[in-house]
This record gives C-alpha cells, sequence and structure tokens, in this order.
C-alpha cells in the first residue's frame, strides 16, 4: 500500500510540473507577440502621388522599419482625397501638401497636429516654341488663356489641382473656357505622360518633373517654361488622424514616424535624396519650421 501510496504521490507531482511547463511556455510563446505590438505592427499613411512617384516612400519605408520595426503602407491619391480617408477614419496618418486644408483637418478635429516636414516648388512645363521662359506664373497662365493654349489639368483636388485653380481664380480667369484645356482625374506621372502627348502645358511639383522626364522610356518634348515664382512654393505637412475621434487608428505608430521623419538625421536623408540620380534634391526638409 505505502508503495502504490508513493507512485500516485509521484505521478501526481508529475502531473503538476508537467502543467506547469505548459503553462510557462504559453507565457513565452505570447512575448514575442507583445514585442511586435511595442515594435508598432503597420502604420497606415494616405497621401499625394507626388510622394510616391518621386520614389521617396520607397526610399524611407525600409529606413523607418528598420528604426522602429513598424511596417509602413500606403496609399497615394490627391491631397483632396488623402485628408478625405483621415477624415472618414480609414488611415493613421495624412502626408499631403495643401497647407490651408491640412489646417481646416487639424481645426474640425480630424488631425491632432500639423507638423511642416519639406518643400518643393511647382514648375510650368510644356512646349518652349510657345512661350518664352519666365519666372512670372501669371504671364505664363495669362498667355496660355488668351492664345487658348493646350493645358492638362489634373482636375482631382490634389494639392497640385488646388494650386492651379488657385492661380487661374487670382488672374480672375476661368480656364474651362479655353476649349484646349482638359482634366486628367489623374496622378501627376499620369498626367505629365498626357500633357508630354498632347505637347501641352501643365502645372506639376518639381520632384514628380525631375524623376518622370529622366526616368521616363518615352523621349520628353516638353520642358520647363516658368520657375522661380514664390507662389509656386509647395509645402508638405504631416498630420496624425485623431484617435478621440477613431479609438482604432495606430496613434503610437504614427507619432513614431513623426518624431522619426522630423528628427535631424532623416531631414538630412530627405534632403540628398534624388542629387546623385538628377542633379539636384527632390525635396528639401524644413521641419521645424512655421511654414
Amino acid at each position: 500500500m505505502k508503495i502504490k501510496r508513493l507512485l500516485v504521490l509521484l505521478l501526481s507531482a508529475m502531473m503538476i510540473l508537467s502543467l506547469a511547463a505548459c503553462g510557462g511556455g504559453g507565457e513565452e510563446a505570447s512575448a514575442p507577440e507583445e514585442t511586435a505590438a511595442e515594435g508598432g505592427g503597420t502604420l497606415m499613411m494616405a497621401t499625394t502621388t507626388s510622394t510616391e512617384d518621386t520614389g521617396l516612400l520607397d526610399y524611407l519605408q525600409p529606413l523607418f522599419k528598420e528604426a522602429t520595426g513598424i511596417d509602413l503602407q500606403w496609399t497615394a491619391v490627391g491631397t483632396g482625397e488623402a485628408l478625405k480617408m483621415g477624415e472618414d477614419g480609414q488611415v493613421d496618418i495624412v502626408l499631403v501638401h495643401a497647407k490651408a486644408s491640412e489646417e481646416e483637418f487639424v481645426a474640425n478635429g480630424f488631425g491632432v497636429e500639423r507638423f511642416p516636414v519639406m518643400y518643393n516648388d511647382f514648375v510650368i512645363v510644356g512646349p518652349k516654341d510657345k512661350l518664352m521662359e519666365t519666372e512670372d506664373v501669371a504671364s505664363v497662365f495669362g498667355a496660355i488663356n488668351a492664345q487658348e493654349l493646350p493645358f492638362v489639368s489634373r482636375g482631382d483636388d490634389s494639392g497640385t489641382d488646388k494650386k492651379e485653380k488657385k492661380i487661374w481664380e487670382a488672374l480672375e480667369i476661368d480656364p474651362a473656357r479655353n476649349p484646349n484645356y482638359i482634366e486628367s482625374g489623374q496622378g501627376m506621372g499620369a498626367t505629365l505622360t498626357m500633357a508630354n502627348e498632347k505637347e501641352a502645358f501643365c502645372l506639376t511639383d518639381r520632384g514628380t518633373w525631375l524623376k518622370q522626364s529622366k526616368d521616363s522610356e518615352t523621349e520628353y518634348v516638353i520642358d520647363i517654361v516658368c520657375e522661380g515664382d514664390p507662389q509656386l512654393l509647395n509645402q508638405y505637412g504631416v498630420i496624425a488622424v485623431n484617435p478621440e475621434k477613431f479609438p482604432e487608428v495606430n496613434n503610437e505608430a504614427a507619432n513614431a514616424f513623426i518624431e522619426w521623419i522630423t528628427s535631424d538625421e532623416v531631414q538630412k536623408l530627405i534632403g540628398e535624396y534624388g542629387v546623385e540620380e538628377y542633379g539636384q534634391a527632390l525635396f528639401t526638409p524644413n521641419a521645424g519650421t512655421d511654414n
């Protein structure tokens, strides 16, 4: 009997130890998941076609992943649509270029705070044999309208489209009265392709123009005809979507991205991007300014 009781006790002890070991294994298995969560998971961003068309995001994405463990994914659309995605809580963060619309986005409670990141400028491209080069955007737009020259607009409520419409409005010109004025309804790259095919004028950000005109397999017959006008400044800002309005957003990852992209180290990388390939930077960093 004593031997039998001893065997029962030994078996019970072994079962207890076995259950304890299983419990310990479960805790160890969950640890990597906690580490991954702390690493950030996925950051969903709505941004403009220019940040994608220039290759900037493809350049920054692996660096951000290496630094934070966060997987940056994005949808590239016009600024208007990108902000709408933020307003609908479809993304965690927006990176766009229409300051007035961005400030309205924050004022209406959809975004937390706007941070300037970088800028480049807009340029007008078109057939050089039609107009003389100038720094005066008003004279170029005026001549296009007066001579009914072909012009391809994005017409997609993007930051570029907003800038173009603002220039026409300031000149009190309705561009739609020009029979050769058309709207592509597409991103910057596709709009530039259309303008080149039609030998038409077009407003574009410099970064997309530099990359597209150099890397395209198609020869470009249009070129820059207007640059340097102060009103052609193209400022980009980043805004985290408001977690108080949309609790499901990854606000931690959004804040990590903002801190990362506005850091001195990454600002330097942005300022160097494109120099070797295109002879000049595609963007100028300016985090910490009031632009």
